[in-house]
């Protein structure tokens, strides 16, 4: 019988845990592993669960879908949620010790936020004011503290969704509070969270070492995300031109012969060709994510797409 993970809902129980699992009297010290998601889980998240293994332990996996990463006219409403599912899948995949599934980490003052299983209310901000305003409910006198990775969180995803990285820090740093792990690991896919994470952590000097894991894809080559779900079988198809165009970019630029907005505008017509509306194609160096304009040092092809209603993401490197 597979173990079944402690399922932990309370955020100072989820610390108490944590202390008394890591410092069990008469016991060596253990170290213990944190795999963040948002649930709706796949093969990708159970990647990030059995590389945790390698690195610690205890495994504690949180799901939440973090209301703060949202602006008003995003999909927090919509994002896939099955958090029956969830439980089952990471009690067949064995090695998780707990399971922390908050209704809510943020304090409005009023309302803890939740709707339905592993949906919770999204924060009322006027669109026009989304990028300087706090996540609060109407009325509210709630959240109002943020971490901002100013630098890394301006390009890339950050163009098109102002206030998500400001959310992803924020959380994290309030999991990692929490739970007080000693080595947390982020899929690479999110190119640009894991490396705004290790910046965070670098410069606020967390006691966490971060693990970027390798993108999991479909045997088809779509990268796996929780969004894919939502792409019509149509869709799905077209999406596929997303990984084709960034195997043809990589080979275009490991031949050196093709300027990077050459190789750029490659990705851009391969995608739009097959029917997707592109939000960025960027080539950037890979750990401060500027813009390059020729692969003489590492670098990442990040892409973000849309499919109908769904925006999908991918990139690969390019360790020249």
């Amino acid at each position: 019988m597979e173990k079944q993970p402690e399922v932990i809902r309370d955020k100072a129980c989820m610390r108490a845990w944590s202390r008394r699992l890591r410092f069990e009297e008469g016991k060596e010290k253990r170290s213990l592993a944190l795999v963040p998601t948002m649930g709706f889980l796949h093969e990708g998240h159970l990647s990030l669960i059995r590389e945790a293994r390698a690195y610690a332990d205890l495994t504690v996996v949180s799901i939440y879908v973090n209301p703060g990463q949202f602006s008003p006219s995003e999909d927090l409403a919509s994002y896939p949620s099955d958090l029956r599912g969830d439980l089952r899948k990471l009690s067949e995949v064995g090695g998780v010790d707990a399971v922390f599934c908050p209704g809510n980490l943020y304090d409005y003052g009023s309302s803890d936020g939740v709707v339905n299983e592993g949906v919770f209310a999204a924060p009322t901000v006027p669109a026009e004011e989304a990028k300087a305003s706090s996540c609060l409910e109407d009325g509210g006198s709630g959240h109002e503290s943020w971490i901002r990775v100013e630098s890394l969180e301006r390009g890339l995803c950050g163009k098109s969704r102002p206030v998500f990285f400001r959310g992803v820090a924020t959380v994290v740093a309030k999991l990692f509070n929490i739970v007080e792990p000693d080595v947390a690991i982020f899929g690479k896919k999110d190119y640009q969270q894991w490396r705004l994470i290790c910046r965070m952590v670098r410069d606020l000097d967390f006691a966490v070492k971060i693990i970027g894991s390798e993108i999991v894809r479909e045997v088809d080559g779509l990268a796996m995300s929780s969004r894919n779900v939502r792409l019509l079988h149509g869709e799905r198809d077209k999406a596929l031109s997303i990984y084709k165009a960034l195997s043809e970019a990589k080979s275009a630029g490991l031949n050196g012969q093709s300027t990077c907005q050459e190789i750029k505008d490659l990705v851009v017509q391969t995608v739009s060709k097959a029917g997707g509306k592109i939000d960025y194609a960027e080539i950037v160096e890979q750990e401060s994510l500027t813009p390059v304009d020729q692969i003489n040092c590492p670098v990442v092809i990040c892409i973000a797409a849309w499919f109908g209603n769904v925006r999908l993401i991918d990139n690969i490197e390019i360790n020249a």
